[in-house]
């Protein structure tokens, strides 16, 4: 049996996410106890759909900047300033991720610090 898949509004998503770079072996718990300054940032992803923060990190590990942002079905997609689009797939609920080109992940998870349920 086919099941659809929900658009998750913008305003969902909308406020403080953790990029986070790591090897195709790190899981999250091996990956929160490296110090790697250089491997994680702090990005906003905003009500309207643009992108705040951090976004130079990400530019640097997509090869591209991204300046907005957009839910799909199964993830959500980071545009670039020359229309590039990366496609994070969702792994869970606040996480999404991406494997590069290269073998690396870059994982996108709710700063938790920032959570008000």
């Amino acid at each position: 049996m086919a099941r659809s898949l929900l658009l998750i509004e913008p305003s969902q998503l909308a406020g403080q996410w953790l990029a986070v770079l790591s090897g195709p072996q790190d899981d999250a718990q091996s990956q929160a106890l490296q110090d790697k300054p250089s491997n994680t940032c702090l990005v906003e992803l905003k009500a309207d759909q643009t992108l705040g923060g951090q976004t130079e990190c990400l530019g640097h590990w997509l090869g591209e900047e991204p300046v907005q942002w957009f839910t799909e079905p199964d993830g959500l997609s980071l545009i670039g300033q020359h229309n590039t689009r990366v496609h994070l797939g969702l792994r869970q609920q606040d996480r999404y991720q991406v494997t590069l080109k290269s073998g690396l992940v870059v994982r996108l998870e709710r700063n938790k610090s920032q959570v008000t349920h």
